[in-house]
């Protein structure tokens, strides 16, 4: 009890803005309503109503794989009332994909604290055949079906392009890579025999599993996952250095002040110790977590060091 009392005294301030302008608090989302990055922030906002202020709003600015949202976030006013929910990569992965990227990832946004950590999967579906099991089964049978040697992705740029582009080169295969506008219809196509195999959070596949008609070959983590604890990581099989999480975290606008910053951290914090919350993000087939800001932005430091490469090994980059 104190320490939810301790909660919503600190965050008085918050609320108070909020009415003084007139307007509610917002979370600015770049991706389709319905899919895990929207429904991710609509949760949080739920556990957010009472600590941050009365009602919060999510908005959709969907396009450029998330980069209008972030534009919006980065000319909102910095007093606390505008954030972003996304995933990592938008800060460390696009930096090295897009040539006229129209943010600076290091001083454009305060990374606030993540909510949540994915795992993305390689898998197939109907067109490959029953017996391939493994990852090298799946390269055997890529190499001996030329035709068929395609995957898809969510995006050009996001993470998981890049680590079927990894697979490729580790397997000595030649792929064609079929960016989709998100991943619900690149699962559809999977599903429905149009393409071999897809690049997809690991949550994107999960409801799917039971019926067959996608299987999941791998996972690249460094560890299984719990939520597929069946299926082996690329490491284990042989293809080393294929590893690649995404947080799904809390932005705000430079220049805000620190005090807010923490406050928003903090209610965070509390949101994945949650049960109704951990309970929402395994549906989604996240693991909560939480950081304090500064380790927040060392980790997407380091992340956009290691990208950097492995984004040019590609030798992929766009103009859009």
């Amino acid at each position: 009890m104190m320490q939810r009392r301790h909660l919503m005294l600190s965050f008085a301030a918050l609320p108070l803005a909020a009415r003084a302008q007139g307007q509610p608090p917002r979370i600015l989302v770049g991706f389709p309503a319905g899919g895990s990055v929207d429904t991710t922030a609509r949760r949080f906002a739920e556990f957010g109503r009472g600590k941050l202020a009365e009602t919060i709003l999510v908005e959709q600015k969907v396009g450029a794989g998330g980069r209008i949202a972030i534009g919006a976030l980065k000319d909102a006013a910095p007093d606390g009332l505008t954030m972003l929910l996304g995933p990592s990569s938008m800060f460390t992965v696009y930096p090295h994909a897009y040539r006229k990227l129209a943010y600076n990832p290091a001083t454009d946004v305060i990374p606030v604290s993540p909510l949540a950590l994915s795992t993305c999967g390689f898998g197939v579906g109907p067109q490959v055949p029953a017996t391939v099991k493994t990852l090298a089964q799946l390269a055997d049978w890529l190499k001996a079906n030329p035709d068929k040697a395609a995957y898809a992705s969510p995006a050009a740029g996001a993470m998981p392009h890049f680590l079927g582009n990894q697979f490729e080169h580790a397997a000595g295969l030649k792929l064609t890579h079929a960016p989709y506008r998100g991943a619900a219809p690149g699962m559809q196509d999977l599903m429905g025999g149009q393409i071999a195999a897809g690049c997809f959070s690991i949550g994107d596949f999960l409801p799917h599993l039971a019926s067959g008609r996608v299987r999941l070959l791998g996972v690249t983590d460094k560890a299984r996952s719990r939520f597929v604890p069946d299926v082996p990581t690329f490491e284990e099989q042989g293809f080393k250095g294929i590893v690649g999480v995404e947080t799904y975290g809390l932005f705000l606008p430079a220049k805000t002040p620190q005090a807010t910053v923490d406050k928003l951290a903090e209610v965070a914090r509390a949101a994945v110790r949650e049960p109704g919350v951990i309970e929402a993000l395994a549906k989604l087939g996240f693991e909560p977590l939480s950081l304090p800001p500064a380790d927040y932005a060392k980790r997407l430091a380091a992340e956009r060091e290691y990208w950097g490469p492995v984004v040019k090994a590609s030798g992929f980059s766009s103009d859009d």
